[in-house]
Parts: C-alpha cells; structure tokens; sequence
C-alpha cells in the first residue's frame, strides 16, 4: 500500500533558471531516444485565434521553429494534451520556453500528468521554473527510476511569471528511450538538416 501511494505523488520538484545548455536534437542525434510526440495527436485547453496566416496553436508548438509559439487564450490552468494510440515509453519532456521574449507569458510552475485517458491522470512532477531561457529538460520516471509507459501525457501550467494570465510556450519535444542495438548516424558524418535526422539512426 505504501508503495501505491508513494507512486502517486510527484517524484520531483525541480528549481530551473535556464535551460540553454540542453538540447533535445543532440541526444536524438545521439541514438539513445527518439522524439515520439509524432506519434500522438495533440490538443489544446484553448489557443489565441489566428491573425491571418500567423497562427498560436498545436502547429506552433510542433514546426521545430523558436521564434513561433502557443498562445493560450483563457483561465489557468492551461493544458497541452498528447494523446498516444499505444502505450508509449516516454523518458523525458523537453519545453522550449523564453522570458526575455515572453515575460509575464511565461509559465512559472508546470505540472506532468500520466494516465490512460483524461479521467485517470495522475501527477508525476511538478517544475517550477525562474526566467526560464531555452530548452528545459523534464525527466518522466516511474517509482523505481524507469523510464514511464502511458498513454497519455498532460502538461498542465499552473501559474506563469508576474501572475500572467495567459502563456506562452514556444515548443516541445517528447522523448522515447531506443533500444541499445541503434547506431548514431554521428558515427557518419555530422549530418544536421531535417531531412537527414528522420533517418539519425540505423535499426
């Protein structure tokens, strides 16, 4: 029983000032994860409309683009689902967020949730972030330090910076750990365009 409650409760809180020496491409790059967030469909608790062509939704979270983001566009908190179609071992949660360009847009606090479907999440870490500029790195492990399976992730923010209403997040990227028989395409040459990293590893 101990061992149940103790799973239910937030395994981490985490202090970040800035996130500039993390890079989620360089570990994909790597061969030891995978960017999976491909795999899930996405949806928003809301998203400031679009100004012709400019949009502020799930587009803008996913176009691997810093200078474009989410806009939410109601009451806290604000919440990014990702839905998988299986179960998904997910290891870390990459948020892309910048203070000097956001300011009171930026989140502050953001909690992790996991579960089957919208009526079972459970809170798995809460991050509590100070001027955050850059990518932030946000592990997802399971009681005994493993990677999580679930099929749903919800990344809720629960306050941002001078008490803003809304927020802004600029992108995100979900990680799966790889098998250890990929072999990093780094080994070949150090290929960096978007066309060459959907094929960064050799299965």
């Amino acid at each position: 029983m101990a061992l149940f409650i103790e799973s239910l409760l937030p395994r981490y809180k985490m202090n970040k000032k800035t996130g500039v020496t993390v890079c989620p491409t360089t570990e994909e790059r790597s061969g030891t994860v995978r960017e999976v967030g491909s795999q899930a469909i996405w949806s928003l608790s809301s998203c400031k409309p679009g100004q012709g062509n400019i949009g502020f939704g799930v587009e803008q979270l996913r176009d691997n683009s810093m200078e474009t983001y989410w806009q939410s566009d109601g009451q806290l908190p604000h919440l990014v689902n990702i839905q998988f179609s299986r179960k998904t071992t997910v290891s870390q949660i990459y948020i892309y967020s910048d203070y000097k360009l956001d300011e009171s847009y930026t989140p502050s606090r953001v909690s992790i949730r996991c579960g089957t479907h919208f009526n079972d999440l459970q809170e798995v870490e809460v991050l509590d972030l100070c001027e955050p500029s850059g990518w932030v790195c946000i592990p997802i492990k399971e009681v005994r330090d493993i990677p999580m399976r679930t099929f749903m992730i919800q990344i809720a923010v629960i306050s941002n910076h001078q008490n803003g209403r809304d927020t802004h997040m600029r992108q995100i990227r979900v990680h799966s750990p790889t098998d250890l028989t990929t072999y990093p395409l780094e080994q070949f040459g150090p290929f960096s365009t978007i066309e060459f990293q959907q094929f960064r590893t050799i299965r």
